[in-house]
This record gives C-alpha cells, structure tokens and sequence, in this order.
C-alpha cells in the first residue's frame, strides 16, 4: 500500500534490480486518472535512408562522375579532331582553289594556242557563213531543209495555169494593207489558230514580202502598236510585251531582224560568235566526252558535267592524208578514251578545219583504220567482237580498248559494206582477249592496195537485251551498285570544273557581248533596223504616257537581245555551216542565258539554292548590264532615221533578195489558211468598212472559187 501510494504521488518507481545490471528507469504514462509504465522505450534516429541506400547513391553517383569525365574526355578529343579534320579541309580547299586557278591558267593557254592556229590561216573570207537564203530559211522555218518556197510552185494535173493566175490576183490582196492586217487579226482571233500557225504565217508573210521590205515594215508597225494596245488594255505588266512569241506580230519582227541584220552578222558580230563556237567546242574536246549521254569534263551547264574522276591521256595520231597519201602525215590530238566515233570527227575537224561542214565527208561514211607498216591495217569500230560486256552493259570501244598509242599511224578510207574478222598480226596487242571476248582470228592477204581488207565483224547476237555506255552509265538504270555509289566523291566537288571552263572562255564570251552591246563594231556603224525600232517603241512609250525607263529598256531589250540576239547565240548554225554537239549546245545555253540577264533590269537574288548557271555568272552580270544601259543610252543619242532614209535602205535590201524565194509557192501556202477561216475572214472585211469599199469580201470569194475550181 506504501508502494502505491508513493506511485500515485508521482514518484518514480525503480524497478527491481538484478545483480551485474544496470538498473533502467522506466517511464510513467497519465492517462486520465490511469498511471501505466509501458516498459522500456528505446529512442532512435529520425534519418529514413538505411545503410544500403546510402552506400547505392554514393555508388551511383560515382559511375555519374566517371560518365561525366567520359564525355568531357570524348568531346576534347572530337573538338580536337574536328578541328584537325576542318584545318585539312581548308588545306584541301586551299589546294583545289590553286589547281582550279593553275588548271584554267593551263586551259587558257592551251585554248588560246589552239585559237591561234586556228585564226592563224582564217580571215573573215574563211568563216564559213552560210548563202542568205538558207540563213534565212533556217531563222524563219527552222528543221525544214527542203520548203515549198524553195522551188517552183507545182499543181497536180492541168491546172498550172490558172492557179497562178488566182495566185496573182491574191497578190494584189496581200499587198493591200487592208485586207492583210484584217486577214491576221482575224486568224489570231481563232482558238484553232496555234502558236505553231502564228509563227508559220508570219514567215510565210515576210517570205511573200521579201521583195517589199517597206510595206511589210509597214505592216509590221501596225501590228505591234495593236500589239501594245492590247497589252495596255488588258492591263497586263508592261515589261511583259514582246517576252513570248504569242502573235504573228512578234515572229514578223524576229524575221524582219533577221532580213535585215544580215550584212551586220557577216561584217562584224559574226566573227565574235564564230571564236566563241570554236573555242568552246575545242575546250570541251581536251576532256573527255561521253558519247552516250553528252556530259563532259568541261562544260559550263551543270547538266552536262561528268561528276566523276575519269582517267584519260592525250594522244597524237599521225593521219594520213585522204587525199593524198604521198603527202606529210597530219597530227591530230585525241584522248585514249575517246570512242572510234569521236576520233574519226576530231581526225576531219583537223583535216578539212577550213572546209564548211555539209562539204566535208561524214563520220558514218567512213572507216577508221590502224595502220602498222605497209601490210597490217585493222580497221577499229564502235563495237565489234571484242566489245566489252559485263553484265547487261556493253562498253563501246575506245583507243585504249585496242591499246593504241602514241604517234601511231592511222588513216580515214571509205566504209566497206562487207566485214571480216580482226587480222593475227604479230604486231597487234594479242592482250586484247583480257575484255572477256574469245577473240577469232583468220588470216587473209592483204596489199598496200586493198585498204579496206580487214574489218572487225559485230556479232549479231550480242545486240539483244544489253545497255550500251562509253564513260559514265545512265544513272535512270536501277543497277548500279550502291557499293559504288558510296565509294565515288560527292559529286558537287566536280562543279569547280564550271569554274574553270568559265575562266578558260571568259574573253571571247566578253567580245561577242562588247560587239553586240556597242554601237560602233570594227568600223561598222549601227545598222539602221536597230534604230529605227527603237525610236518606234520610244514613240509608242510616249503616246501611252509610259515614261518608266525600266519599262522602256525592258521593250528594247524583249525586241532585240531576246528576239533576235538570244536566237543566233543559241542556234550558230543558223549563220554558219557547222556542225553543232550537244555539249556545245548546252554551253551555249548558258551564254545565252548570260546574255539574257545582262538585258533585264531586275535584280536577281541568288543564294546557295540557284541555279548553277546563275551563280558562275554572277558576278560578270553587273558588269554586263552597264553595258546594256550605256549601249541603250548612245542608240537614244543618235540622230533620227527619217522615213524616207528607211525606206531607201528597206528597198536596196529587198532589191538585193528579191528573187531569193518563190513568191507564188508562199502565196499557195498562206492561201490554205485563207480556204480554213474563209467565212471568218469574209465576214471580217463585211464589216469593215475600208474593205467594204473596195470590196474586198467578194475579192476573196472570187479568188477562193478560182482556186476550188482548178482544183
């Protein structure tokens, strides 16, 4: 009771104790009116992480650090490498800028060696210009060598006679100013009325005035203010009249250029355009051409360059000279890897380098032969039985196919229609078997006179189901090796070669530019036609309030440069009698797309993501345009040409080719467009009322009966 009362007074109550051991006190617990001891209490930390958390984390966060130090480790070092890899590259840029600039420098100089021995036995008289009539035909009907207007006009049966009778009296109608601007403008009118028919009728028409130079600048002058007219009505943009050939209008003035822009072209741009041909024919030819698809080592068109690194070696050939074998043999340079083919067209270029090309002999007609002493001569082709093939691809044959080297002797003979088997010379590499071809071999006599005794047979059965190439294959077939894709250059590393092409024919692409671009040419003053049409465009900007300068040069230079200039630029053998490639072609385009810039007043914005042919011009463009503009301004400040100087010059050039084409053979052909759209134009002139004084409907009518009649 003495116990539990000393308890209940808030004494601490000590439990018994046993011997040896620590006594614990142990705590009271109230609870209302209650006092427990619960027992012994241990206390221990608050902390939540146990031993093996904590021992992870520090685990973890090592491996963290050691990651770290990892990919800071990694890091330095590709910084460092990228760095190393960026110092090569510039080194490697460093390099390619000097051989580009050492390459053109050589190319330059090669070119300009070459152009000097070209020029060096080659005036003027020598430029093989074409005769006006077939210049002029190739401008106006351009792929049509054998036209009506060439020759007498021929009818069927017995009605001769009164068809050129009509013919005549139509004549009188197409001479009548008019009946001929209603008789266009109501063509155009016609939906059916093609883009083909506009440029047609308008050659025809200017073919039929030939000999009346001064009524069809007459004529042509109407059309084209209702041309502007129209154009201002329509609300179109100014700059945008002359940009196409969309009536007969525009093709009426590109034809009436070409009449009259003749005798320039002979006297003074000609010769220009003639070095820029040859220059960039014989630049592309120092590299290799693949004759399949026409891409080349050196080009100026993008399209046209071998993105790949094609090994090839010069050569001199020693020809014998076709017409004469006695004479000295001529060098000719060709590459090893060029085809029979190409080799047969550099051997006549450097043959017959003063004789127009429809004169010369033609590739195709002729044999190419390897001669090796005065007996062994082996005729080398295109593809033969030892052609190469792999797969379904056949190589055509080069002159490393068949190993021929340097001063080797060989010699242009007429084509032979039969074929035999390749000679067992001893003198002929027998290593020509490593193409895979089991090469037969059969020996014949042969004689210095019997040339032609040895020619490769072609297999006929090797020509179904195979590809044929020469340097590169046509990437549109699927079969090319990725495995060679990935081992090749990335292609745009060959675009330097643009570059260098550019430099090697920068200054003869700016001579025809300074020639066209100047108004006094080696001595010849401006030719009247250029004037005088500019002035009649400058009258017409007057009369419409257009003094925007912009406006006015863009007129000009869609009249001229664009309508004209660009035309011959592109087409040479329009004014020559050459022969053009397709490489040749290509660059050309590029010059003239030079040439067309140069003329625009806008500004074009180029980035990475232009065309190539922007950009390798991009820099010359501006200068050119001051050209154009200084070109422009002196046309403005020369003297007006009156209307009675005009015409003077207009009739001495139709005297001079009046009789170059047959008039009534063209009237024929305008006529049938007369006999399509007889009701249109009939009821054209019916409510006309100029034609319905002179009765012009029923001239027409009379002349269309006539003609149905005979027919």
């Amino acid at each position: 009771m003495d116990w539990l009362e000393r308890v209940t007074a808030g004494d601490t109550v000590m439990s018994p104790v046993r011997p040896g051991v620590e006594r614990v006190e142990q705590p009271q617990v109230q609870v209302g009116g209650l006092h427990i001891s619960p027992g012994e209490v241990h206390i221990r930390s608050d902390s939540l992480l146990t031993m093996p958390a904590i021992f992870s984390i520090a685990a973890g966060g090592g491996m963290l650090l050691i990651i770290v130090i990892l990919v800071l480790l990694a890091y330095r070092r590709k910084s460092h490498e990228n760095d190393l890899t960026l110092k090569r590259l510039q080194m490697q840029m460093d390099n390619l800028e000097s051989r580009v600039a050492l390459e053109c420098k050589e190319a330059f100089a090669e070119l300009q060696t070459d152009i000097n021995e070209l020029t060096s036995d080659l005036d003027r008289a020598g430029i093989p210009y074409l005769d006006y009539r077939t210049y002029a035909m190739r401008v106006l009907f351009p792929g049509i060598d054998d036209h009506p207007v060439l020759r007498e006009l021929e009818v069927h049966g017995s009605g001769q006679v009164g068809v050129e009778k009509a013919l005549k009296q139509f004549a009188q109608l197409v001479n009548n100013k008019v009946f001929l601007l209603t008789f266009i403008r109501t063509l155009e009118l016609q939906r059916s009325f093609s883009m083909r028919d506009r440029g047609y009728v308008a050659s025809l028409i200017m073919t039929a005035l030939q000999g009346r130079l001064e009524y069809a600048t007459d004529i042509l002058k109407h059309l084209l203010s209702d041309l502007i007219e129209r154009n201002l009505e329509s609300k179109n943009h100014p700059k945008l009249l002359l940009r196409r050939t969309e009536s007969v209008a525009e093709k009426m003035l590109t034809n009436w250029f070409a009449f009259l822009l003749h005798k320039f072209l002979k006297e003074c741009a000609g010769e220009p355009l003639f070095m820029l041909f040859c220059a960039i024919k014989q630049q592309m030819e120092k590299g290799p051409i693949d004759s399949i698809t026409g891409e080349a080592r050196y080009s100026l068109s993008e399209d046209k360059l071998i993105r790949q690194q094609i090994e090839y070696k010069t050569l001199t050939l020693s020809c014998v000279n076709p017409d004469n074998e006695n004479s000295p043999e001529i060098p000719v340079k060709v590459l090893n890897c060029d085809t029979i083919s190409q080799v047969k067209e550099k051997i006549l270029d450097a043959v017959y380098k003063n004789m127009p090309y429809s004169q010369r002999p033609r590739a195709g007609d002729m044999d190419l032969e390897w001669r090796q002493g005065r007996t062994a001569r082996v005729v080398l082709q295109d593809e033969d039985i030892t052609t190469k093939i792999e797969s379904d691809w056949k190589r055509l044959n080069t002159l490393l196919h068949y190993q021929v080297s340097d001063r080797c002797v060989v010699a242009l003979v007429p084509k032979q229609m039969s074929s035999f088997n390749i000679p067992s010379s001893a003198s002929f590499p027998r290593s020509i078997s490593r193409y895979g071809v089991d090469v037969p071999f059969r020996s014949t006599p042969t004689s210095p006179d019997s040339p032609h005794s040895r020619v490769p047979m072609l297999t006929p059965d090797l020509e179904s189901g195979v590809k044929v190439w020469h340097l590169v294959k046509n990437h549109d077939h699927g079969d090319q090796k990725e495995g060679e894709r990935g081992s090749k250059m990335v292609s745009e590393i060959y675009l330097t070669r643009l570059l260098a092409t550019k430099g090697t024919l920068q200054k003869f692409v700016d001579d025809l530019f300074e020639t066209l671009f100047s108004t006094v040419c080696r001595g010849t003053a401006l030719p009247l036609a250029i004037k005088y049409m500019f002035d009649f465009l400058d009258e017409q900007a007057d009369g419409h309030g257009i003094h925007d300068m912009d406006v006015r040069h863009t007129w000009k230079s869609n009249c001229l440069p664009l309508r004209f200039w660009v035309n011959v630029i592109k087409n040479p053998q329009f004014v020559f009698d050459i022969h053009k490639s397709s490489i040749t072609d290509a660059c050309l385009s590029v010059v003239a797309q030079t040439f067309m810039d140069s003329c625009s007043t806008s500004e074009h914005r180029l980035g990475k993501d232009s065309p190539s042919t922007k950009l390798l011009y991009a820099k010359d463009i501006p200068h050119y345009k001051s050209w154009v503009e200084r070109y422009y301004a002196d046309i403005s400040r020369l003297p007006a040409i009156s209307d009675q100087d005009m015409n003077a010059y207009l009739a001495e050039q139709a005297r001079l080719h009046s009789s170059e084409f047959n008039v009534l053979s063209a009237l024929h052909e305008i006529f049938t467009y007369v006999s399509k759209y007889s009701q249109e134009i009939t009821e054209a002139l019916e409510h006309d009322e100029q034609a319905q004084k002179q009765k012009l409907a029923y001239k027409v009518e009379q002349i269309i009966s006539a003609m149905s009649a005979e027919s």
